[in-house]
């Protein structure tokens, strides 16, 4: 099981992913998904046939701040050149699998403690039965300690997904473990075979640690 990421959070990086989700530069979503297709790539020959693609979801009263939630304008455009290169991949997109209860601050300035406190509990699915037993490609700009695919990961598995593996644009500061289904976890939440009610189990100890790489399509040294 694998993270995987188109490059490092600098410079040009950094800049344009800045322009798109502060400056409000829409068009430039389509580029920076046809960058982000090779890496979620990386995973293909590894991964079911089918997958849910669900980009990490804003606060509706954020998305109506910002005009459109910029990981889901990454993965529909990332989705446009996977079914190119590779046609016989189902990738599904799924942009309402996933609600964020809550308008988190952002996350930018905040310590590693700070940002799992900040987004605990911040998510939930709204309907189990449509990620019950899928296979879950999370979508994101940009993944710093993991605190934010780690809590929207908790959730899809709360609700019966059966695996979480995660595509950031860019990634920074340091690797973090990957969510497979019931036996690989988090180190403060444990999986089970059945899906809980929203909450349940927040500070669970984990029975597993499972600790892997961020792999880039650019081979950058992971973090």
């Amino acid at each position: 099981m694998r993270a995987v990421a188109c490059g490092p959070y600098r410079d040009r990086m950094r800049g344009a992913i800045h322009a798109l989700k502060y400056d409000r530069m829409q068009p430039a979503a389509r580029r920076l998904g046809a960058m982000l297709a090779p890496a979620i790539a990386m995973l293909a020959d590894e991964t079911p046939a089918g997958m849910l693609v669900v980009p990490v979801p804003l606060h509706r009263s954020r998305q109506a701040q910002r005009g459109f939630n910029q990981a889901q304008e990454l993965a529909v455009h990332a989705l446009s050149a996977l079914r190119r290169t590779h046609p016989a991949w189902r990738l599904t997109l799924a942009p309402n699998a996933l609600i964020r209860l809550r308008p988190t601050p952002i996350q930018a300035g905040l310590t590693a403690r700070q940002r799992r406190i900040n987004v605990r509990g911040a998510f939930r699915v709204p309907e189990a039965a449509a990620v019950f037993g899928r296979d879950i490609l999370l979508i994101d700009d940009v993944l710093t300690t993991g605190a934010t695919a780690r809590a929207a990961s908790q959730a899809l598995l709360r609700a019966g997904a059966a695996s979480v593996r995660v595509a950031t644009l860019a990634r920074a500061a340091r690797a973090f473990p990957i969510l497979r289904g019931s036996d690989v976890l988090f180190d403060d939440f444990q999986s089970n075979a059945n899906p809980q009610p929203h909450g349940a189990n927040d500070s669970a100890p984990a029975a597993t640690l499972f600790q892997n790489r961020i792999l880039s399509s650019h081979d950058q040294p992971s973090f």
